[in-house]
Order: structure tokens, then sequence, then C-alpha cells
């Protein structure tokens, strides 16, 4: 009954996440191409910065965006900001469910680093919270944040080391998922602790009948734009545990260098061909993006032979399975973790292994992200004899 409460756990939050995720996803882009295709015009009301005119749903919209503030607000002034909020509380839920509850199978993996449970998820919580005050107190706070490219630069070298970190302490499956939040709690942070507050001492400010310091608009403005080129790398970190080939790679810190990079060219081609640069001023983003994918999909070739490895019998091959897989992936699992085999795949059958053979090669060959955790001592010599029977059978 454990594994039926956190399967439905799992489910529940997930669903959650992706809802508001969407939502905050949706908004962040939306008010990023807002913010640059804001033009100015001839006719505009007293401190307006610039408007936009848009059609959408069979209506047109004129939006005015303020350098400042007005000079005074309407009472129904809308915030955004609950998105964000939940779609951090969501995710960490998630990882509470999947990864801390089942440390063991999911976050720690003896091939990597072996400790207990307990140790695990105290670092990822250190590291999590520890990265955000790096973050905002060391580098954008700092004289390096004064400067944008240099801030930039900085924030890369951050994630990198935090992936760098987690590949080197926590399972596959744990090492990914977790450079995924570390990005997230930075960009739910910059909403909770950077851009709401500074929005809510100008709007104090405002209503006091002040002027309003044009120095909080500047920070929540620098720390949205984060928050944007952020974006598109965190989603694929968060879908890679699909992805045998990149969370297994033994410099899978690397991969993740490639996707910020990927990501981050592609977000910066799409925001300033929104705001209408030329091409010729933004094509080289394409490029760059393209590089890193071809150098990604360079590491995560197969190179697992079959030369000169003796190729195992269908009786050997069961053997190994029994040992190694069936404790998940059998009709009725042993594992506390599962009430039923994972993906419905059941390989107490010489049949549906040799049908799965290419998901198997993956997963459990090309690299280790399974059995999970290794808690049963899959050796490279076994992956490598489990290799060869499958190539010996495709």
């Amino acid at each position: 009954m454990y594994a039926f409460f956190l399967d439905w756990l799992n489910l529940l939050f997930r669903w959650a996440h992706l809802i508001v995720g969407i939502g905050w996803i949706g908004t962040s882009f939306y008010f990023i191409a807002l913010d640059l295709s804001l033009r100015k015009r001839e006719k505009m009301n007293p401190g307006v910065y610039g408007t936009a005119w848009e059609v959408h749903g069979g209506g047109f919209y004129h939006v005015e965006k303020y350098l400042v503030a007005p000079a005074q607000l309407p009472d129904d002034l809308i915030w955004y900001k609950w998105e964000a909020y939940l779609t951090w509380v969501t995710g960490f839920c998630l990882i509470i469910v999947q990864y801390y509850a089942n440390a063991r199978a999911y976050l720690i993996s003896p091939n990597v680093l072996a400790m207990a449970p307990v140790e695990a998820i105290l670092i990822s919580l250190l590291s999590l919270f520890g990265g955000w005050l790096v973050y905002d107190r060391l580098l954008c706070r700092s004289w390096i944040g004064r400067e944008p490219t240099r801030l930039a630069v900085a924030v890369f070298v951050l994630i990198v080391a935090a992936a760098y970190l987690y590949t080197h302490v926590f399972s596959p499956r744990g090492a990914f998922i977790h450079i995924g939040a570390f990005i997230g709690t930075l960009m739910a942070f910059n909403v909770f602790r950077v851009i709401m507050p500074n929005q809510t001492k100008a709007v104090g400010q405002l209503l006091a009948g002040e002027t309003v310091d044009p120095i909080y608009g500047q920070i929540a403005k620098q720390r949205s734009v984060h928050n944007n080129y952020l974006t598109l790398p965190v989603l694929v970190m968060m879908v890679s545990n699909h992805y045998s080939m990149v969370i297994g790679h033994p410099h899978a810190w690397m991969i993740a260098a490639l996707i910020i990079v990927t990501g981050a060219s592609i977000r910066h081609f799409l925001n300033r061909h929104e705001a209408g640069d030329p091409l010729n001023k933004i094509a080289w983003t394409l490029p760059l993006a393209a590089a890193a994918l071809v150098v990604m999909i360079g590491m995560t070739m197969p190179k697992t032979s079959a030369e000169g490895v003796t190729v195992m019998s269908d009786e050997q091959v069961l053997a190994m399975t029994a040992k190694h897989c069936t404790m998940c992936h059998s009709a009725k699992p042993t594992h506390a973790g599962f009430n039923e085999a994972p993906k419905g795949l059941i390989l107490e059958d010489i049949a549906v292994i040799k049908q799965n053979g290419q998901m198997i090669l993956a997963q459990a060959v090309q690299s280790d992200v399974m059995p999970l955790g290794n808690e049963t001592g899959f050796t490279k010599a076994d992956r490598e004899a489990l290799g060869a029977w499958i190539q010996a059978h495709q």
C-alpha cells in the first residue's frame, strides 16, 4: 500500500506541477515578448515608456508600459506570482515523493558514491538553497552583476559547477533532475525573493505619494530576463530521465552545459527577433545552438561492441535478469517502491527480453541507469555480456 499511495501522490503532484508550470512559462514568455514589442508612439500618456497593439481571440488590445510607475494605481491591479510559487512547491513535493522517499533506488548509486539516504537528502537540500545564496549574494548583488555579459557567464559557470557536483554524487536520474531543480530554484526564488518584493516596494512608494525608485524595476527586470533564458534548458532537464543516453553518459555534466548553451542561444534568437533586430545581427545564435547539439549527439553515440565477449545462453540471460531486473520488472515486483512493473515491462520471458533488447541495451548496457541505484551490484562485465547477447539476437 505504501508504494500505491506514493504512486498516486507522484501522479497528482506531477499533474499539478505541469499545470502551474505551463502557466508560469506562458506568462514569462508573454511578458518578455510584450516588453520587446513595445514601441514609442507620437501620442503617449505621461510616464509611458512604450505601447503595443495586439490582436487575439477576436479582439484588439492596447498595452502601455510605464518606465517607473503611473501616477496612480487601479484597485484591480493583477499580480503574477502564484504560478511561479506553486511550480516550485509542486516540483519539490515531487522530489520528496520520488527521490527522498525512495532514495536508495532513485537518488543514490553505489557506482557513483555510496552514502546513506539522510546524507543524500542533506546534500540535496544544502545544494539547492546554498546555490540560491551564491547566485543572489555573490553574483547578482556583487560587482559581477553590474555587467550583463559577465553575470551571464558567471551564472553559467555556477550551474555547470552544480551539474558536476550532482553527477559525481547522485545516481544518473537523481543528478539530472537535481540540475533542473537547481535551475528551477534560482528561477522561483527570483520571483519570491526579488521580483515580487521589489514590485511591492514600488507599489508602496506610489501609494504613499513618494517618487518611485527606478532601481526596483531594473533589478526585477534583470531577474525576469534570467528566468526567461533559463526556461528552455530547465524543461529538458525535467524530462531527461526518459533518455538514458543523456543522463547515463559518463560526462553528463558536459551534456547539461551544452543543453544550457543550446536552449539559451535559441531563446536569445527568439527574443531579439521579436524585438525587431535584423537577422544578420542575431544569426550567430543558430549555428551555436546547432554546434552544441551536434556535439551532444556525437558524445552520446553508442560505443558498445560485442567483439571479444562470449555470448551467453538464453538460460544465463534469464538468470541475470532474475538477479538484476525482476525485483521490479516482474508480474509481482518484490521491490518496495513498486506495486507493478515499471512501464508494464515484465522481464521474465526470453522472448520479451529479445523484443525489448534495444531499450535494455540503452538503459543497462550503454549506461548504468538500470537497475535503479544499482542495488544489485550489476558489474561492467555483466553489462558487456548482456550487450553481446542482445546484439547477437538483433
